[in-house]
């Protein structure tokens, strides 16, 4: 789950001058290391997460997972390489309404080619991991913000990624709910050895980082 950011710049068209973003952002993350970034909001924080997570391509510069050039793989390779070695978790939890708890959390195995039965049984022993096992069978609209982000979670580690990428994955919870999820990110770091990579505003998470970096006028500073 290495990761490794030289001199990415990204700009977004517009009507006039086009607007940076990113300006010769550098970053580089060991496996299993806990980087949060910081930095005030329209800074680029998630444009930055996103161009790591193969999501979004940089205007120029070089970006490495894995030692892999993101920059080199095709989209078909790109897809693979997201499905396979990154988990995400974003602000929202993406469930999808009509499936259950396990449903959602087998999903990107199930996408990977994992037989169905292999996919079910691993999704249960990760909703266990998460503390949900009693509700695998419930749809997103029966569980509590704070759990549908669990299972959000736990559908990030499907695949058993080697980094894992998390924007604002508190914002939407209150003190209490975002401060078990953030133990839970902690414990899987540490239990999976797992590269862990989050954006947020909160001050909270950020203190409890090894490692804070602020985004600022598209550069990195720590």
């Amino acid at each position: 789950g290495a990761v490794r950011v030289e001199d990415v710049w990204k700009e977004f068209p517009t009507a006039g001058e086009p607007l940076q973003v990113l300006r010769g952002t550098t970053l580089e993350v060991r496996a299993g290391e806990i980087v949060t970034i910081v930095g005030a909001s329209g800074s680029g924080k998630s444009t930055l997460l996103n161009i790591i997570g193969a999501l979004d391509r940089p205007t120029s510069g070089e970006v490495e997972v894995d030692g892999k050039d993101l920059n080199a793989l095709w989209d078909e390779a790109l897809a693979e390489m997201r499905n396979l070695n990154m988990g995400f978790i974003f602000q929202f939890h993406h469930l999808l309404p009509e499936f259950s708890a396990q449903e959602n959390v087998a999903l990107p195995a199930l996408m990977a080619g994992t037989l169905h039965e292999e996919a079910m049984e691993r999704s249960l022993e990760l909703l266990g991991k998460v503390g949900l096992a009693d509700r695998a069978d419930y749809r997103p609209a029966k569980l509590s913000g704070g759990e549908q982000q669990r299972v959000a979670v736990a559908r990030a580690l499907s695949n058993s990624p080697g980094l894992l990428l998390a924007d604002e994955p508190s914002g939407n919870l209150d003190y209490v709910t975002s401060e078990s999820l953030h133990e839970l990110l902690w414990e899987l770091n540490e239990s999976t050895g797992q590269t862990l990579i989050l954006v947020t505003h909160n001050q909270d998470l950020a203190a409890r980082s090894p490692r804070v970096l602020e985004l600022a006028e598209g550069r990195l500073i720590s």
